[in-house]
């Protein structure tokens, strides 16, 4: 449920914020496209999500331009996350870094690396390696120390997740 918005300071740029992304669900989905997911069903198969939820998550995102809706011709419908969208990041990488530092015994789930020259990225997206800032574009992300696999088989969509890639570049899962 959205925050109502009416709230008694209309000042705050954090409660307006949290309007078009603090519903559950919202940042998983904007996190899984930073991942490379872009079908609505590779969504439904990695979250879980229901695909009412899914369905109406998406529309509100498209609608205040965080994701485009893309006709992919006969791959069907993609969303793709727009300049605002990719604005995000920092939120997304802050937020699984403060559950890494306390969520996470073993280490991080997933690290972030300078795809260039391997560096692993701080906290605030600063290759060790070169010391420069590194933009979503070229970061890669892979399993970390304290990524625990599931005992199952996993779904094409969750094997990708769990291979090293880079960031937005997009999941080319085979269907069949």
């Amino acid at each position: 449920m959205a925050l109502p918005s009416t709230y008694a300071d209309r000042n705050c740029s954090l409660a307006r914020a949290l309007e078009i992304v603090g519903e559950r669900w919202t940042l998983l989905i904007v996190r899984d496209a930073f991942y490379g997911v872009r079908r609505f069903g590779d969504f439904a198969t990695q979250l879980g999500i229901p695909r009412a939820v899914l369905t109406s998550r998406l529309k509100a995102l498209v609608q205040e331009g965080v994701f485009s809706r893309d006709d992919a011709g006969a791959g069907g419908v993609e969303y793709r996350l727009t300049d605002k969208g990719i604005a995000l990041w920092p939120v997304v990488r802050s937020l699984m870094s403060w559950g890494d530092a306390f969520y996470s015994p073993a280490g991080v789930k997933r690290a972030l690396r300078h795809d260039q020259d391997g560096g692993l990225l701080d906290d605030e997206g600063r290759c060790q390696q070169c010391g420069s800032v590194i933009p979503v574009s070229e970061t890669r992300i892979e399993p970390g120390p304290g990524f625990e696999p599931s005992g199952s088989d996993p779904d094409r969509v969750s094997a990708m997740f769990n291979s090293p890639r880079r960031l937005l570049e997009p999941l080319t899962i085979p269907r069949g």
